[in-house]
């Protein structure tokens, strides 16, 4: 059965004249995985920092667990757990002492709570030891469990694998879909790592200029069409016959055609080529990455 932790309704954000958040509106289940992507200065950071109330919202509404985190802040901040950039920890205090230390904050937070927790991250071993001896995966993953302490229903994760190593990297997505599954929270991720993404989430949102551009289950890059590419000549001719005459969608690179479509239109797009003197020297299927639609959403400039 499907639950909705988090739902953003038509959420808007101005600064002066500028919009800078365009009516954002969607939501994530418990025990998801939502991929939050998007170019520098897409407005990423600006919604997730609406989502936890560090800023006001000028239109909209978000809704944690249905409660208004405009009208109701108090219970809708209860049921996040958040880390907006790097986790801060107290260095001479061991991670043991620093969740002590936040448990104090949070009404309900038990010793057995805090081992639980401990548990699920996978620090029993290391938990007596100083954070100032920690690497940098290794504060990551306590960040994550201060945030888990008061068991909450949406865990946001703002870059959570940056800086880390392949092996961090590898790790930090296991501990996230272990949570996810285990503690049954809805997990946002916001991250830069497209491979990342594609691997540890269910689904994705692509925002672009404020603006949701894509929203899909990941693995439904290309509805389950199959990418084809082709080394043509002229390329920009045979780009325009596809894209006019067979209603496709192409993406153009170093003189390489790519576009999905159903195996069954193949030969109609070669047999159209031909007919209209381009060369075809080499077709190829590809599986279609989140990387390649990010780029055919998104483009190459992004920042505009």
């Amino acid at each position: 059965m499907t639950v909705v932790a988090m739902e953003l309704v038509n959420l808007k954000k101005s600064i002066g004249n500028k919009d800078i958040i365009k009516g954002l509106s969607f939501s994530i289940n418990r025990g998801e995985v939502f991929g939050f992507i998007g170019p520098n200065g897409a407005g990423k950071t600006t919604t997730i920092r609406m989502m936890v109330g560090l800023i006001n919202i000028s239109e909209g509404d978000v809704l944690i667990q249905g409660h208004s985190i405009k009208d109701d802040f108090k219970n809708a901040v209860r049921e996040i757990g958040a880390i907006v950039e790097n986790p801060e920890m107290y260095p001479f205090m061991t991670g043991w002492q620093n969740l002590k230390h936040y448990a104090r904050m949070m009404a309900g937070v038990t010793e057995e709570r805090i081992l639980e927790v401990v548990k699920l991250i996978g620090m029993e071993n290391a938990i007596k030891e100083k954070v100032g001896r920690y690497s940098l995966g290794m504060r990551q993953r306590l960040g994550i469990a201060q945030a888990l302490l008061h068991k909450p229903s949406v865990l946001i994760l703002d870059e959570p694998t940056n800086g880390l190593d392949p092996a961090g990297i590898r790790e930090m997505r296991g501990h996230i879909r272990h949570l996810a599954q285990e503690e049954n929270v809805a997990i946002i991720v916001s991250s830069h790592l497209l491979s990342e993404i594609e691997q540890m989430c269910d689904r994705i949102g692509i925002i672009k200029n404020g603006k949701m551009v894509k929203l899909q289950q990941v693995g439904a890059q290309n509805n389950g069409k199959l990418v084809h590419q082709l080394t043509v000549s002229p390329t920009t001719k045979a780009k325009q016959l596809i894209e006019g005459k067979l209603a496709l969608q192409v993406v153009e690179k170093d003189g390489t055609l790519s576009f999905p479509c159903e195996k069954e239109q193949m030969p109609a797009v070669i047999k159209g080529l031909v007919e209209n003197n381009c060369s075809i020297y080499e077709a190829n299927v590809v599986n279609g990455t989140l990387e390649d639609q990010f780029f055919e959403l998104i483009g190459e400039n992004t920042i505009e």
